[in-house]
């Protein structure tokens, strides 16, 4: 369910890549419906059992969704392994984003099926 923190949020941000945050945003939430979402670290952030992932928006030419929590997950063309057991999964374009969206929806089930095991 979004936020409305959220909500105003993005209404207020300026950012080259907010069109694409969207439509990443939309992609997550409809996951799974228990996945929840707040503001932490500067941006979005996507909650399930612990801190999924969140919009890193420090870079402006690119859309960075950092997981925290990455151990357990496969790495692919939509997730890259980072230090300190995170990945992440980065989006330049809209097409990108679109083209992406349904292996970025497979990390996060992924995901959720980790945090459902422990």
């Amino acid at each position: 369910m979004s936020s409305k923190k959220v909500d105003e949020f993005l209404e207020k941000l300026e950012h080259p890549l907010k069109e694409e945050m969207m439509a990443l945003r939309n992609a997550i939430m409809k996951v799974y419906p228990e996945i929840t979402e707040d503001v932490k670290w500067g941006g979005p952030s996507f909650y399930y059992k612990g801190d999924i992932a969140t919009f890193s928006l420090r870079v402006k030419d690119t859309l960075t969704l950092v997981f925290h929590q990455a151990e357990g997950l496969t790495p692919g063309s939509v997730l890259e392994p980072a230090s300190k057991g995170k990945a992440y999964a980065k989006f330049k374009s809209l097409d990108e984003v679109e083209a992406k969206s349904k292996e970025l929806q497979a990390v996060i089930k992924q995901w959720i099926q980790l945090r459902d095991k422990l």
